[in-house]
C-alpha cells in the first residue's frame, strides 16, 4: 500500500500545483490573517475535484489507519469536502468514518448546534483543514468540537504553510499532521519548467 500511497501523493501534488497554487512577486497576495505572501493556496479547486477528492480520501484514510477515530470534520468550508471524501473512501474500504461540519456561526433557529452530523459526545475525532497558516480557524474548530464533547485525537491538514500554525495548534492538540508542507509543494513547483 505504501508504494501506491506515494504514487497518489505525487499525483495529488501535481493537481495542487496546477489547480490550487499561485506564485507572484508583485503585488503579493493578502492572506486571511492579514499577512502578505508571494504564494497562495486556494485548495477548493483540488478538494472539490473528483480525482482530487479520491486521492485526498485515500491518503488521509491511510493516515487514520492506526487510530480509533470514528469521524472527521472541521470548520466549514475548507474541511467539508475533505471530510466527505474520507467518509466515502472509508466506507468503500470497509472501515466507515463519519463526516461532520463545524459551523462558523450558530443558526438562530432549529437545534442551534455548532456541530452538524451524526456525531455524539465522547466520540474520538480528527479535525481537518485545507490549509494551516496561523492555525486560527483550526483552533476555532477544535474549541467548538471540544465544547460539543468530542475528543480530538489529531489534526490533519492538506497543506501546512509552515508559518507557525502547526506549533499554535500543538498547544491544544499534540498530534498535528499534514499531507504536504509548503516546502514540499514549492520544491515540486520549482522543478516544473513551465510553472503551470
Amino acid at each position: 500500500m505504501k508504494i501506491y500511497h506515494n504514487e497518489m501523493k505525487i499525483r495529488l501534488a501535481e493537481i495542487i500545483i496546477r489547480k490550487s497554487f499561485r506564485y507572484r512577486e508583485n503585488p503579493p497576495f493578502t492572506l486571511a490573517s492579514g499577512r502578505t505572501s508571494n504564494y497562495y493556496f486556494n485548495c477548493k479547486p483540488t478538494t472539490l475535484d473528483p480525482e482530487g477528492m479520491n486521492l485526498i480520501g485515500n491518503i488521509i484514510f491511510d493516515m487514520l489507519e492506526d487510530s480509533k477515530v470514528t469521524a472527521t470534520g472541521g470548520l466549514t468550508l475548507g474541511a467539508d469536502p475533505i471530510a466527505n471524501a474520507i467518509s466515502v473512501i472509508s466506507y468503500q474500504r470497509g472501515r466507515p468514518i463519519k463526516s461532520f461540519i463545524v459551523r462558523k456561526e450558530v443558526k438562530a433557529h432549529g437545534t442551534k448546534s455548532k456541530i452538524e452530523g451524526n456525531v455524539k459526545e465522547g466520540e474520538r475525532v480528527a479535525i481537518l483543514d485545507d490549509v494551516i497558516t496561523t492555525g486560527g480557524s483550526t483552533i476555532a474548530a477544535i474549541e467548538k468540537a471540544q465544547d460539543y464533547g468530542l475528543v480530538i485525537d489529531r489534526v490533519i491538514t492538506l497543506i501546512d504553510r509552515e508559518e507557525g500554525g502547526k506549533e499554535n495548534i500543538e498547544k491544544s492538540v499534540s498530534n498535528v499532521y499534514s499531507v504536504f508542507t509548503r516546502t514540499e509543494i514549492m520544491d515540486l513547483y520549482g522543478g516544473k519548467s513551465s510553472h503551470e
